[in-house]
């Protein structure tokens, strides 16, 4: 992946955006510095929602390895995640038991974009713009682009589970 770089020069990596918990505290990504990341634009009304399960297991497989999940809801795609931060948050816990961080919800496409999906895009190419929900970004502890993943591709997929182990080194 090529590497944007800031107006100093430096290489941007994902560790260099922010988001907000869906509690409204600031997230920067910063805070994961060293730890590889699995990003995924979520959606709480969308086909592929029991993702949430699928993600919830790789959080609790890889958690003492430093991976972090994070996911990002959005609305983007056909309304499909209409609810607020309590609605959001209740939802995934009540359903899928997901307990890895969620931010609050964001714009994944188009100029409103948060500025880390502008970036994905932008080192992933093109066609690593997010088309619907659950797209998946992996992140090595370099905070790199490791590789990425359309909807289709379920989280325990065999690639996506060789792009979080070579994110973590194994």
């Amino acid at each position: 992946m090529s590497g944007t770089q800031d107006k100093s020069g430096k290489k941007t990596t994902a560790y260099d955006f922010t988001f907000t918990t869906l509690s409204g505290k600031p997230l920067p990504l910063s805070d994961f510095a060293g730890r590889p990341l699995l990003i995924v634009n979520t959606a709480s009304k969308c086909g592929f929602t029991p993702q949430y399960k699928e993600l919830e297991a790789i959080w609790r497989e890889h958690a003492d390895d430093g991976l972090v999940v994070l996911g990002v809801p959005s609305n983007d795609f056909a309304n499909q995640e209409p609810g607020n931060a309590d609605e959001i948050a209740s939802f995934c816990e009540i359903n899928f038991g997901v307990d890895f961080p969620l931010t609050s919800k964001e714009h994944v496409k188009g100029p409103d974009a948060h500025p880390l999906f502008k970036w994905l895009s932008a080192e992933g190419g093109f066609l690593a713009r997010p088309r619907w929900n659950f797209y998946k970004y992996v992140i090595g502890r370099d905070g790199k682009l490791v590789d990425w993943f359309a909807s289709t591709t379920k989280p325990d997929a065999p690639k996506v589970k060789k792009a979080l182990e070579k994110a973590l080194g194994k």
